[in-house]
């Protein structure tokens, strides 16, 4: 059995949708830190996205964990046109399209960005590659929030709508099991 243990990176402090944009996130709460790393199996790799926030919490977090390459395959959801702009910017930008990808998330992409299913499908081939390369091993994986929400979805078979509900703080654990070829949630958003 493998155990993913996603990790969303430390806050950004921005008020817009943050995709692929390269910000830093804020690691200054060195006790949130150091309880998220003694929460982590010791012999567990360790992954991240390739944009700096997820590469500097995993840092953060490493200690004698080993250490893999960071993953472009696991960026969060590139929000095109809607980069940095806030959700009343777009509703006004883009009413429509913006109400369609919210409440029916699957096929509806911001102009020039993914959909759902597109970072959905981008992050499934990247986890099912991981749990083929390191089966019976923990990964924890440092990413963002619509990356860690397509795994809850793939894990409990829901909805994308339905995978949506839930939040996913900065610096949280979601767990989820891989038993060739089932999945098991074991906790969401938790708090360490």
């Amino acid at each position: 059995m493998t155990t993913w243990w996603w990790i969303r990176h430390g806050p950004t402090h921005a008020k817009g949708m943050v995709g692929w944009s390269d910000l830093p996130a804020d690691l200054s709460d060195h006790a949130a830190l150091d309880r998220l790393a003694a929460l982590l199996p010791e012999d567990a790799l360790v992954v991240s996205s390739d944009l700096a926030r997820s590469v500097a919490t995993a840092d953060a977090i490493v200690g004698n964990r080993q250490r893999l390459d960071h993953a472009q395959a696991i960026r969060e959801i590139n929000f095109g046109d809607w980069e940095l702009k806030t959700s009343a910017e777009i509703m006004v930008s883009d009413p429509d399209l913006s109400r369609a990808y919210w409440s029916n998330p699957g096929e509806p992409a911001p102009p020039g960005g993914e959909s759902w299913n597109q970072t959905a499908a981008r992050v499934d081939e990247f986890v099912t590659s991981m749990n083929a390369a390191h089966p019976r091993r923990h990964i924890v994986a440092v990413a963002h929030f619509g990356v860690i929400l397509t795994q809850v979805q793939r894990a409990s078979r829901m909805s994308a709508k339905s995978a949506l509900s839930f939040r996913i703080d900065n610096l949280s654990v979601t767990r989820l099991e891989f038993l060739d070829p089932h999945w098991r949630v074991l906790g969401v958003n938790q708090q360490p």
